[in-house]
């Protein structure tokens, strides 16, 4: 560009010295008709290009370095012609029905999916989103995060209504036959303590005390006191420990009628606890105040940061975004392409926020040329504009040269002609 400025403006010189000589060659032959007519050209022409080098200067600077009136054009009005760009872009090139209209000519859903359907595989987008997702992974507060938690996990416990569960649970004993592995089971250790030998003494102990404490009158008095004299706690301890283990033994039969008659007594009291709502509000009151007790603050925080720490280290692996991400990202955007509704919405959304966001910024662009001018000084504004447009205003020299002595000619050769 500086180039074909300095070309232009050499051209445009050229022409001016070549009027100027041309003038000053024809002095000698002034006289004669073809001396005068040439004389009146190049002399028009010498008046056109001095004219028109006075114009095109005065734009940017004062000829010769002359302060002469009206001059300097462009650095004495350089604030109203920025104001004029400005106004120009904001009310005649750039507005705001102008970008809206061409806003409406735009398929941006289509450019957009296309775009991120191309982008998506790529290593960069995976580097990014990964070291993005990382980013925000470790930048979440664990310690505000844990009251959250905690009351919201309480809220959910106290919710839970035992009635929804306690039947479950009576069913679930009868079903996997907990009822009757707990009868056998106190009825092992029942037999195990009753066997023992100082379980004998003192079953035999206590009932020889029994037998003295009974009070009774007569013969029945003399009766007692024959027997006490007959048996010893060790006899009476053998006979009731064997009557505990032939009783344990005759319940361990799962065909004994007694044990079968203890059982459905069992399962009908577990079955009338399902309608007890006196249960049900001692259950959901022990519930209510085990939660208002328990302080779970350290589990918690404990869990959420191994959580954190896990979910870290898996999005670290290349796996989660070509797996993971990634297929869920294309099935989405497979979904809105063959829907014809999402689309029309997704396109309405997009241009929506597009020309919210040019209403709001619209004026920025006038601002954003006027800060760009005033970052230049008199000087480079003069030199950039030069550049961009010297080629023409440098022709206009040409031209006026040109012109005037063409037109030179014809005026000299009217008023030889007359």
């Amino acid at each position: 560009m500086l180039i074909q400025k300095n070309k232009s403006r050499h051209l445009a010189t050229i022409s001016l010295a070549v009027m100027g000589i041309g003038f000053l060659a024809t002095m000698p032959i002034r006289h004669s008709l073809w001396g005068t007519i040439l004389q009146g050209g190049f002399e028009a022409g010498l008046v056109g290009g001095l004219a028109d080098w006075f114009a095109v200067t005065a734009l940017f600077r004062h000829p010769l370095g002359i302060p002469i009136p009206h001059t300097a054009l462009l650095p004495k009005n350089r604030k109203r012609i920025i104001a004029g760009i400005i106004s120009m872009l904001e009310n005649d090139w750039l507005t705001k029905e102008s970008i809206r209209k061409k806003i409406e000519t735009i398929k941006f859903a289509e450019k957009l999916l296309g775009l991120i359907d191309k982008e998506l595989p790529s290593p960069a987008v995976q580097k990014n989103f990964t070291t993005l997702t990382q980013h925000l992974i470790k930048k979440i507060d664990i310690k505000k995060i844990v009251p959250f938690v905690e009351k919201e996990l309480k809220s959910r416990l106290n919710e839970i209504d035992s009635k929804n569960y306690l039947p479950m649970l009576i069913d679930q004993i009868t079903i996997r036959k907990y009822d009757e592995k707990t009868l056998d089971f106190i009825l092992k250790e029942i037999d195990e303590w009753a066997r023992k030998e100082s379980t004998k003494y003192k079953l035999g102990g206590l009932a020889v005390d029994a037998v003295e404490n009974i009070k009774a009158d007569g013969f029945m008095q003399f009766a007692l006191r024959s027997f006490s004299n007959l048996v010893n706690e060790e006899k009476l301890g053998n006979i009731i420990q064997n009557l505990i283990l032939k009783g344990v033994d005759s319940y361990r039969d799962p065909f004994n009628q007694n044990r079968q008659t203890l059982m459905i007594h069992i399962h009908k009291k577990l079955q009338s606890i399902k309608s007890d709502e006196k249960i049900y509000e001692e259950l959901n009151n022990f519930k209510t105040q085990l939660i208002a007790k328990w302080e779970p603050h350290e589990q918690i925080s404990d869990l959420l940061t191994q959580l954190q720490q896990k979910v870290y280290e898996f999005v670290a692996n290349p796996l989660f975004f070509g797996d993971y991400i990634l297929p869920l990202i294309k099935n989405g955007l497979e979904e809105i392409k063959e829907n014809p509704e999402k689309m029309n919405q997704f396109e309405t959304w997009v241009k929506k926020q597009i020309s919210s966001f040019v209403d709001k910024n619209h004026s920025k662009i006038g601002r954003l040329v006027e800060e760009n001018l005033e970052r230049l000084d008199d000087k480079t504004l003069v030199n950039m504009v030069e550049t961009n447009v010297g080629k023409d205003l440098q022709w206009i020299r040409v031209n006026g040269a040109v012109c005037g002595f063409m037109i030179g000619l014809v005026l000299v050769g009217i008023k030889a002609f007359f």
